[in-house]
């Protein structure tokens, strides 16, 4: 014979049925509230990224700055710069975009410097040599100056091809600093030339990037008169400048490196070279913007 269950067990099965269909609804309320709150959060958080990091684009003005340094004082030299110089400069909104060795030159510091525009150049500079940074440190910094004169005034080939700015080096997740190999293309070209030599040499930086070299840059002369006199610019371009990002020694001998040279040969006998093109390896200094990232 089957034992039926009374009336008062049939009233608590289905009070404890309904309980955990209760705490059952609302853990999944809980959860979908946490996966909300995530959300926005992360929303919140990519926004914000976006709004600080905004005033980091759209650079149309750019010093190719290169130094000669006295002997055997490059690298107190780049401690130097860039234990100082590279917030100093971005808080009155231009940008230290990279600083190098020269790896040919072994006095050579090579850094550039971008501005929104042409303006701001006047403005900005006028700003921070007469700051209180570049006042304290000017002496240590000039003392260690042989030449700083070989600086060219560019502009981005098109919008779309401006400097490369990247985040700043995160002294944490990057412990050994920035890492690979820039590489600055420099062509002396003809008057008026500039838009065709352009379209001539687009097939190799194209190989280039097919290669897996990372465009950092294609800038020309701009050809204005220098509105901050104080410093020298060169003017004997016009030039364009192209800018590559490599991970390391082995991209560069295997891959870049033959392609460069036969490109050199092809892009000279177009007949819009002033001489002979020249090829700049830069190895990043510890906290330089342009540098490979993973």
């Amino acid at each position: 014979m089957m034992n039926l269950p009374n009336r008062a067990e049939l009233v608590a099965q289905r009070f404890r049925s309904k309980t955990a269909n209760r705490l059952l609804i609302g853990l999944l309320a809980v959860i979908a509230a946490c996966h909300l709150m995530v959300a926005q959060s992360v929303q919140r958080t990519s926004q914000s990224s976006i709004e600080s990091s905004a005033h980091l684009y759209d650079f149309q003005v750019v010093e190719f700055r290169r130094y000669t340094l006295k002997d055997g004082e490059r690298e107190h030299f780049a401690q130097y710069f860039d234990a100082y110089f590279p917030e100093a400069l971005q808080q009155l909104g231009t940008i230290v975009a990279g600083d190098f060795f020269e790896r040919k030159n072994p006095s050579g510091f090579t850094w550039m410097r971008g501005f929104h525009t042409l303006e701001d150049r006047a403005v900005v500079n006028a700003q921070f040599y007469a700051g209180s940074v570049w006042k304290e440190h000017k002496k240590t910094m000039n003392d260690l100056i042989v030449d700083s004169d070989n600086v060219m005034l560019l502009r981005p080939l098109r919008p779309e091809r401006g400097i490369l700015i990247l985040p700043a080096v995160d002294p944490i997740v990057e412990a050994n600093g920035a890492q690979g190999i820039v590489v600055a293309q420099i062509f002396a070209l003809k008057a008026d030339s500039v838009e065709a030599f352009a379209k001539a040499a687009e097939p190799t930086f194209a190989s280039y990037r097919a290669a897996g070299v990372r465009e950092a840059g294609v800038l020309v002369t701009l050809d204005v008169p220098n509105n901050y006199p104080q410093l020298p610019i060169r003017t004997d371009g016009p030039f364009l400048v192209w800018l590559g990002v490599l991970k390391d020694n082995q991209m560069l001998e295997n891959e870049f490196n033959p392609l460069a040279e036969r490109s050199f040969q092809s892009l000279s006998a177009t007949g819009l070279i002033r001489g002979a093109p020249e090829s700049v390896v830069l190895d990043p200094t510890r906290r330089s913007r342009l540098r490979w990232l993973p």
